[in-house]
């Protein structure tokens, strides 16, 4: 009885690993769009107005570390979920 109860806690060790590893990735899947979104419509207006790259550049790295913030939430997520 008690080596099902010890396989149980196994089990279920397993199960919140393996949910917290698929919320982190998938937390982690919108901010990689995002920031490919950021940097794509950024290269292209600085293609369309190379005059204003600075101003466009400085906007870009700004959106990159607001949506990478996102990322980093969904990891401290993880740890939360994993050690808690």
């Amino acid at each position: 009885m008690e080596l099902l109860a010890q396989a149980a806690d196994n089990a279920l060790d397993g199960l919140k690993a393996l949910g917290a590893g698929l919320g982190y990735g998938l937390a982690a899947i919108g901010p990689g769009v995002g920031i490919g979104l950021v940097v794509g419509n950024a290269i292209t207006a600085m293609a369309r107005q190379p005059e204003s790259a600075g101003m466009v550049r400085t906007t870009m790295f700004l959106g990159i570390a607001f949506t990478e913030a996102l990322a980093l939430i969904g990891f401290v997520v993880f740890i939360l979920l994993n050690f808690a």
